[in-house]
């Protein structure tokens, strides 16, 4: 018997523990609160060019965004 997919929550939420245990790899988009890795300089997402690298902030936005949806469009989503 094979495995149940996981549903997209749970990979969200697997993603979100994964940047929590690490946070000095992220940062956290000003423009639209995406989290994308340190060596960003434009977020894919929204073009923008501020960040907040702090620990705290990293932790606490992927907690948010690993407990709901998604409900951005990403670039993955375009092709």
């Amino acid at each position: 018997m094979s495995e149940p997919t996981p549903s997209p929550l749970n990979a969200r939420q697997k993603k979100a523990a994964e940047i929590a245990a690490n946070p000095s790899g992220y940062k956290v988009c000003e423009g639209c609160e995406s989290i994308v890795g340190t060596g960003v300089v434009l977020c894919p997402n929204c073009h923008s060019f501020r960040f907040d690298g702090e620990a705290q902030r990293v932790i606490e936005q992927a907690r948010l965004l690993g407990s709901r949806d998604q409900t951005s469009v990403t670039m993955g989503d375009m092709s």
